[in-house]
């Protein structure tokens, strides 16, 4: 099946299945739940273009490439600015790309939707979780142009999930607290086979893995 590609809401072609970005960029370690930097609002990017912009970005590329994530948000790398990466395929479309400063709106019309959603900041369980089936994010490139275009399901989806990151806000701050506790003891347990996971496609990439602690930060 063809895949078309949408780079930030642009139609492109010949667009590599590994991003540039990915390929240039080094592997970071993934920020757990309780540490201090997921639980706290992001700062307003005012300076685009800079040589730091660009590296962060590659790095979250490949970061998220090694995690076999969708979508990244600077303070999963520890990084309090407001900026995401995503890379995901649904329905035979790509989305792929970056947005700084991004604001999300969500179409109430269209209703919410009951879906899995998980978290490389929350390593390996998941839990259902309604989002709104329809969302549009406004933002800029790292150059500052602007960055608009909306999409439905797992795209709206992803992009309700990374700008709430970058509030300081994980999906399971939106389940119950029983399902919170359940998520958090799963993921003691499925943590060093995720861990292991990424240090390996690190290595297949040719890339430096990431050094986690041996235990994550307790949970707030």
């Amino acid at each position: 099946m063809t895949v078309r590609t949408l780079l930030n809401g642009v139609e492109v072609s010949d667009y590599p299945d590994l991003p540039e970005e990915a390929r240039r960029g080094k592997v970071l370690r993934v920020t757990e739940v309780g540490e201090e930097v997921l639980h706290a609002p992001c700062r307003t990017i005012t300076e685009f273009g800079t040589t730091e912009l660009r590296t962060l970005i590659d790095d979250m590329f490949a970061t998220m490439a090694i995690a076999e994530g969708v979508g990244l948000a600077a303070n999963q790398v520890g990084v309090d600015l407001r900026l995401f990466v995503y890379d995901l395929t649904e329905d035979g479309v790509r989305h792929v790309g970056h947005v700084l400063n991004p604001a999300c709106t969500i179409d109430r019309e269209e209703g919410n939707v009951e879906g899995e959603e998980g978290c490389l900041s929350v390593p390996g369980p998941g839990a259902g979780l309604f989002r709104a089936n329809r969302a549009s994010v406004t933002g800029v490139d790292v150059e500052g142009n602007p960055v608009e275009f909306s999409g439905e399901g797992y795209l709206a989806r992803m992009l309700q999930h990374e700008t709430d990151h970058l509030d300081g806000q994980l999906y399971i701050d939106l389940i119950s607290k029983r399902e919170r506790k359940r998520v958090i003891s799963e993921m003691l347990d499925f943590r060093p086979e995720v861990l292991a996971r990424r240090a390996e496609l690190s290595e297949a990439l040719e890339k430096e893995p990431a050094t986690y602690p041996d235990t994550p930060p307790l949970e707030k």
